[in-house]
C-alpha cells in the first residue's frame, strides 16, 4: 500500500488534523526547559508528551526540520528521535523540508529522508527548478511507497509574488504546478484514486478553494494556514473532497495552546499536552462540522 492510501485511511479513522511539531525551545513550559540538560532535550520530552496526548486524534504529524537544525547536532538528534517516536505510535510523518534541487543531489536528499535516521512517510518539495527536481524523489518513492507534497499555492502573503503570476490561457503559475502534478497523479496513484504525490494548498484564500478542489480531484492536499495564519474550518473544508483528500495542518495553535490556559505560569509538559489535545479535538470537530 502506498502512503497516500494510508493517509486517506488515517483521515477516515481520525479526522483531518495534522499536528505540526514545529517546536521552538521557547514553546516548552519554562519549568520543563529549566530542568533539561539542554534545549534539544527539552524539546524532545515536550514532543513526546504532545504525541502521547494527540496520536489518536491526529491523522499525521508534520515536523519542520528548521526548528531542529537551529539547535545544531543535538537538535538533529531530537529531530530523528521525534520521528522515531511518532513511528512507534504507528502514525504517519510529513517531513517539512521543502527541498528543491535536481539530479543526483535530489536523489541524495530523497535517500536521506525516505530512509535512515531521518526517515519520513512524506516530504515537502519546491518545484520551481522544474520537474527534474521532482522526478528523483518519485523514482525513490516507487521503491518504498513514500509520498510528497509539492508547493502549489501556499498560505503566506508573499505567495502572490510568484505563485500568482499570469502565464498563459488565464492561468497562474500555481495552476501550472497543479497541472503538472495532476498529470503525474494519473501515472502514479493509489487505490483511492489519489496520486502518490500531492500538493500544498493553503486555506487562507477562500474564494479560490472550491475551484482548486474541482480542478485537481486526484491530488491529495496538505493544507496549511489554519489557526494562527487566519484560516478556519470552512476554508479548510472547501479544499476537501467527499470528506477526505486532505490533511489540515496546525502548529502553534496546538502546541502552544497551553499558553492561553488559566494557570499556564506553572505549566509542565502534562499541562501542555492536555491543552494540545483539547485544541486538536476542537479543530477536528470544527472541520467535521463544516463539511
Amino acid at each position: 500500500m502506498v502512503n497516500v492510501d494510508k493517509l486517506y485511511e488515517s483521515v477516515a479513522a481520525k479526522g483531518h488534523v495534522c499536528v505540526g511539531l514545529d517546536t521552538a525551545a521557547d514553546y516548552v513550559p519554562p519549568s520543563e526547559r529549566n530542568k533539561a540538560k539542554n534545549d534539544a532535550e527539552a524539546v524532545l520530552a515536550f514532543n513526546k508528551a504532545l504525541v502521547d496526548a494527540t496520536f489518536d486524534v491526529s491523522a499525521c504529524y508534520k515536523v519542520q526540520i528548521a526548528y531542529y537544525e537551529e539547535m545544531g547536532l543535538a537538535g538533529l538528534n531530537t529531530y530523528a528521535e521525534t520521528l522515531k517516536y511518532i513511528r512507534s505510535k504507528n502514525c504517519l510523518i510529513i517531513a517539512d523540508i521543502k527541498r528543491g534541487d535536481i539530479a543526483d543531489t535530489a536523489l541524495r536528499y530523497a535517500k536521506a529522508h525516505f530512509s535512515g535516521d531521518f526517515q519520513a512517510d512524506f516530504v515537502t518539495l519546491s518545484p520551481y527548478m522544474g520537474m527534474d527536481s521532482i522526478e528523483p524523489w518519485l523514482k525513490e518513492a516507487q521503491n518504498s511507497g513514500k509520498g510528497a507534497f509539492v508547493l502549489m499555492r501556499t498560505s503566506n502573503p508573499g505567495m502572490k509574488d510568484f505563485e500568482y503570476l499570469d502565464v498563459s490561457d488565464g492561468k497562474r503559475v500555481y495552476h501550472k504546478v497543479g497541472d503538472k502534478m495532476a498529470s503525474l497523479a494519473q501515472q502514479y496513484k493509489g487505490k483511492y484514486d489519489y496520486g502518490m504525490f500531492g500538493v500544498v494548498v493553503g486555506c487562507t484564500e477562500r474564494d479560490e478553494a472550491a475551484a482548486i478542489r474541482q480542478n485537481y480531484p486526484n491530488l491529495f492536499f496538505l493544507i496549511p494556514g489554519y489557526g494562527t495564519q487566519g484560516g478556519g474550518a470552512l476554508d479548510a473544508a472547501l479544499l476537501l473532497r467527499e470528506g477526505n483528500g486532505g490533511v489540515v495542518n496546525a502548529s502553534r495553535s496546538i502546541i502552544t495552546a497551553w499558553q492561553k490556559e488559566a494557570g499556564f505560569e506553572t505549566a509542565d509538559n502534562n499541562f501542555a499536552a492536555a491543552a494540545a489535545r483539547n485544541a486538536a479535538v476542537k479543530m477536528r470537530d470544527e472541520i467535521k462540522g463544516a463539511l
